[in-house]
């Protein structure tokens, strides 16, 4: 407590749980500041892609081309680097989603969010406009923020959806008020809903499909008639604050196709979901589309940041999608490290098959637990289960701190697992000890046996 307390003389830490010695974490487990080892199952909000003291990114850390980058950070639009191209080839282009050719590099999720809505606008506007060039009414206007040369645009978001924390992402955020409030918004911005699936998925089937056409319907009448033009809808595959919701892959293929019946652009926005976590390194290749997204966004696992989007996504002009970083070399570095650890060592393939073993436990735990735990979901090790109430959701998560295991929630009540692709079946072992040591004591508090 000793290092929060210095800390917030110096900055807000009211939502800070414990203070991490990042010189003694390692692997899966995470040190704090009093020398206890947690076995980490929310790793940074879901960012710690291959282990704290990885060998591989502390020599990609410590290589020359890394000390050049540190000390020589272009302004990769106007003066790109020599090898800079190999670097996107090397950290993204050889894991890019099947059908976009090109990335877009950023300084984080929210940025990535920002600028591919950009995209989505300049492209709806050049469709409109033509061949044809601004007018003068056009380049007069939008110095006031008025139309013509704004245009009113929206972008499509889904209830509970969580794209981030800038003006235009959080336009879009549907997760939870608190991230909204005293901020202006885009007010033309429509949501629509996301479903609400019953678990089990095999026991709910009619019900749930009933409930994904529900939305599917509603999201083609507000395309159909909103007063605003629609350039985008943005979709995350799992809503991964808004409480782990899923939906089918039957469900993202008919947006899909709604959205190219009707020529909106879909943004898939897997800043959370990207790099291997739901048992493929991208989730939304479980959807087996009938065509790509237009645009997919990536930060978080990847430890850098943008959008990959086709070629048909490049602004008209220079200068327009722009900024003086466009990115940043040296994470771009150590995301090559990442891409090489993760393809060498097969490690989506394991977080697949330990993701299985996971969940199969977990099932059973629902079942003998089932006052505090239920709806056990989720691909790979991006699983999650709900707690009855926040209340005792927040005393399980700090009763599995003290058992030595790093939690997190997501939404209201649940409780969401965002290992590293390094968990091994051991780890799971260690783990479900620890679970099960804590919902005996909660049990043996709330529901004692007579």
């Amino acid at each position: 407590m000793a290092a929060l307390d210095r800390l917030s003389q110096l900055q807000d830490t009211r939502a800070a749980l414990f203070a991490g010695d990042y010189t003694k974490s390692v692997g899966n487990y995470i040190a704090d500041a009093d020398g206890n080892m947690l076995l980490d199952m929310y790793c940074q909000i879901a960012s710690i892609p291959v282990g704290y003291n990885n060998p591989r990114l502390l020599q990609a850390a410590q290589s020359p081309e890394m000390a050049t980058m540190l000390v020589n950070r272009p302004a990769l639009g106007v003066f790109p680097s020599t090898e800079w191209s190999a670097v996107l080839e090397k950290a993204f282009m050889r894991v890019a989603p099947a059908g976009l050719d090109m990335v877009f590099t950023t300084a984080h999720g929210s940025d990535a969010n920002e600028l591919a809505f950009k995209a989505a606008f300049m492209h709806h506007a050049h469709k409109r406009r033509g061949a044809r060039a601004w007018s003068d009414k056009e380049l007069a206007s939008v110095m006031d923020n008025q139309e013509p040369g704004a245009p009113d645009a929206a972008i499509v978001s889904f209830s509970h959806g969580f794209h981030g924390r800038t003006f235009g992402a959080l336009s879009a955020t549907r997760s939870k008020a608190i991230h909204k409030l005293d901020i202006p918004a885009f007010k033309s911005w429509p949501r629509v809903p996301f479903p609400q699936l019953q678990y089990p998925l095999d026991k709910f089937s009619a019900e749930n499909a009933i409930e994904e056409k529900r939305c599917v319907d509603e999201l083609e009448r507000v395309l159909r008639t909103h007063p605003v033009p629609v350039a985008a809808i943005i979709v995350e595959p799992v809503q991964s604050e808004g409480g782990d919701r899923h939906a089918s892959p039957e469900f993202f293929r008919a947006i899909r196709s709604i959205t190219r019946e009707l020529d909106v652009l879909m943004i898939v926005d897997e800043v959370q979901t990207g790099c291997g976590a739901t048992g493929t390194f991208w989730a939304h290749e479980q959807w087996d589309l009938p065509e790509a997204p237009d645009m997919v966004t990536f930060s978080k696992k990847m430890q850098a940041a943008g959008f990959f989007h086709t070629r048909q996504l490049v602004p008209d002009q220079a200068y327009r999608n722009f900024n003086t970083w466009l990115g940043d070399p040296p994470r771009a570095l150590l995301a090559q490290a990442i891409v090489d650890e993760v393809l060498e060592k097969n490690l989506v393939g394991q977080t697949r098959l330990v993701g299985e073993y996971l969940k199969s436990h977990l099932l059973p735990l629902a079942i003998r637990y089932h006052r505090l735990v239920s709806s056990v979901r989720g691909h790979g090790t991006f699983l999650a289960f709900d707690c009855p109430t926040p209340e005792l959701r927040a005393e399980f998560l700090e009763l599995m701190r003290k058992e030595g295991v790093n939690m997190g929630g997501s939404g209201d009540r649940a409780v969401r697992f965002r290992p590293m692709l390094t968990l091994t079946k051991t780890h799971v072992n260690v783990f479900l000890t620890r679970l099960e040591s804590v919902l005996n004591k909660m049990y043996q508090k709330y529901w004692p046996r007579n």
